[in-house]
C-alpha cells in the first residue's frame, strides 16, 4: 500500500507515521485485504486537530473518514475506528464487489467543473446577458454499472453526497444523494423501465 501523510502547518513526526501505517494495515489485513493507496491529513482547526484519511481500495471504490479530537493521535484514531466500521459493515460486500468488477462494464463520461459566479454577476446575467459558464476543469470519468445497493454502499463508504450509475437492473442511468435530512434519494428516471 502506498501510503501519504500529509501535515497542514503541523510537523508529522516518525513515531506517528508508524503508528498511522500500523493501524490501516491491520484494519486492512483484518477487514478487506491490501489497498492501493491511502493518505492521511492532519490540521488543525481552533483547539482542535482533525484527521482526515482517503483509501483507494480497488477499482473506482473509494473510502473516506474522518476525526476530531484535542490531540493528533485520537483525531487519527476516531477516522480509522470509522473506517473500520464501515468496512466491517460491508465486508462480505467488499470481496463480492471485488469478483464481480472484474466482469462489469463501464461507461465512459466527460466531467466538468464550472467555475462559480458571484451573486452580483449573476443578478447582472439574469437582465439578459446570456454568457456561458467558464470551465474550470474538464476530465474522463466512468459511470460504474451497479444495483442500487451497491450503489449505497459506495456513496457511503466514500462519504460523497452524490452518485451517478448505470442500473443494473435495466441498463438506465441513475442518481442517488445524500439528503439534508441525513437519509439517501434516488433518481429513477422514466423511461429507464424496461417493457
Amino acid at each position: 500500500m502506498q501510503l501519504s501523510i500529509q501535515g497542514r502547518q503541523i510537523d508529522v513526526g516518525d513515531a506517528f507515521r508508524q503508528h498511522v501505517e500500523e493501524s490501516l494495515s491491520s484494519i486492512f489485513e483484518k477487514y478487506f485485504g491490501d489497498a492501493i493507496e491511502a493518505s492521511v491529513t492532519l490540521s488543525r482547526v481552533a483547539h482542535l486537530y482533525h484527521a482526515g484519511l482517503s483509501v483507494h481500495i480497488g477499482r473506482g471504490m473509494q473510502l473516506q473518514a474522518s476525526g476530531e479530537a484535542d490531540e493528533v493521535y485520537p483525531a487519527f484514531d476516531t477516522a480509522a475506528e470509522r473506517l473500520a466500521k464501515r468496512l466491517r459493515r460491508y465486508k462480505r460486500r467488499l470481496r463480492d464487489h471485488h469478483k464481480a468488477m472484474q466482469e462489469a462494464e463501464v461507461m465512459e463520461a466527460q466531467q466538468y467543473i464550472l467555475a462559480a459566479q458571484p451573486e452580483s454577476e449573476v443578478d447582472e446575467e439574469a437582465e439578459g446577458d446570456d454568457e456561458t459558464p467558464m470551465v474550470i476543469a474538464e476530465m474522463a470519468s466512468e459511470i460504474p454499472s451497479l444495483t442500487v445497493s451497491e450503489a449505497v454502499m459506495r456513496l457511503d463508504l466514500a462519504e460523497a453526497p452524490a452518485l451517478l450509475f448505470r442500473n443494473r437492473a435495466h441498463g438506465g442511468l441513475n442518481m442517488l444523494y445524500r439528503r439534508s435530512d441525513g437519509n439517501i434519494g434516488w433518481v429513477d428516471p422514466k423511461g429507464n423501465a424496461s417493457g
